[in-house]
């Protein structure tokens, strides 16, 4: 109100560009205009525009006729906050004393159906938590939540990032996997990262669920742009034809994306399916160079079982085809072969590698070079 003071009392009319107009348009939409934090966060914004006009007054002209507009749309925003708060105290006032009467599922209700979602926020979800379970009666929280879902699309909007949250946390912890579902599919909620995350953890602590909670968390990755997280749902659901398509349309999947992906989901079909030709078009990654990475990351029974499970005609094929693991690499996977009992595969791709034109064998007794060298004709 300072400034607003300062405005009334400055005896000369003032200009500013039509930039700096703009600029100082900020429309609010028919719920803000009754929401408290809405408006007080407008009031600061109009503040704000007061200081900037006071500041460089005295460089720039600024219009009688707009000091005389923002005047006016001041004295409006407070009559607006000073209604919203009255009702915001009158709402939390009903609020208070259902809860103080022990009457929690009717505060519950009162909360969810308050007008203009007043009372639909994070303070009146942590005095529902307060509250806890009573036996015998239905839990105020999941109450509250399952009302505020329920009517989310009547006011043509869903419940924000946050509550939606707590209210998945909520029902999660109360078994009530299939209220989720309902709020997910019918999209009664505000999609997040964290909420993904929430619901594969519980899948992961409740393995009957596993495969609907993998489900639903897809639905929520690939709706908030996080192609990583919805693929390896994807592949821990064992739709690997499926993930294979995803990551041809997608395209934007990295080599270090797909080792990643290996190691969150160490299926071996997975692999197989990414180190040989898919649709006609070259392996996603290199059998030879996910050999290696799997024995560097201590996974080594995975790395076995594709060697076991690789003849020879299938590893000269990797071999001839494969761009990016160099001989020495292939040399190293013969070598890890070996040591693995898997003398059969080891001779085969050392045989492989020395009928590779332009590669000489070097005698082991000299152990100042490798077992195997580049020759350049």
């Amino acid at each position: 109100m300072e400034n607003l003071r300062f405005w009334q009392h400055s005896p000369q009319p003032w200009y500013i560009t039509g930039k700096e107009h703009s600029n100082m348009k900020q429309s609010m939409t028919l719920q803000e205009s009754i929401n408290l934090d809405a408006l007080t966060k407008y009031l600061k914004h109009l503040e704000d525009k007061y200081a900037e006009i006071k500041q460089v007054m005295s460089k720039k002209y600024v219009p009688a006729q707009r000091k005389a507009d923002l005047d006016k749309e001041m004295i409006v925003i407070l009559k607006q906050r000073d209604v919203a708060e009255n009702l915001n105290k009158e709402l939390q006032f009903q609020f208070n004393e259902l809860i103080s009467l022990g009457e929690y599922e009717k505060a519950a209700c009162f909360a969810a159906n308050s007008p203009r979602r007043i009372l639909q926020n994070i303070g009146t979800v942590n005095k529902l938590k307060a509250v806890g379970k009573i036996r015998g009666k239905p839990f105020p929280l999941l109450l509250f939540f399952e009302a505020i879902f329920s009517t989310s699309c009547a006011h043509r909007r869903p419940i924000d990032a946050e509550l939606t949250l707590e209210g998945i946390k909520c029902a999660l912890s109360e078994k009530r996997l299939d209220l989720v579902i309902n709020w997910v599919t019918q999209e009664r909620l505000t999609f997040s990262e964290e909420a993904g995350d929430v619901i594969c953890d519980y899948g992961e602590q409740n393995t009957y669920n596993k495969a609907k909670c993998l489900a639903l968390a897809q639905i929520i990755y690939i709706e908030c742009s996080l192609p990583n997280k919805a693929l390896l749902c994807l592949c821990k659901q064992g739709q690997i034809h499926w993930a294979m398509e995803y990551i041809g349309q997608f395209k934007d999947f990295t080599s270090n994306d797909l080792m990643q992906l290996i190691k969150l989901c160490p299926n071996t079909e997975l692999i197989q399916c990414l180190t040989k030709e898919w649709n006609g078009k070259p392996p996603f990654l290199s059998f030879g160079l996910v050999i290696l990475h799997l024995f560097s990351i201590d996974m080594k029974k995975v790395g076995i079982k594709l060697l076991q499970e690789i003849n020879k005609d299938a590893i000269e094929h990797l071999m001839i085809n494969d761009p990016f693991c160099s001989l020495e690499e292939w040399q190293e996977v013969a070598n890890i072969c070996l040591q693995n009992g898997l003398d059969r595969l080891s001779n085969d791709i050392m045989s492989i590698l020395r009928s590779q034109a332009g590669v000489t064998e070097i005698s082991e007794e000299d152990d100042t070079v490798n077992l195997m060298q580049h020759v350049f004709w």
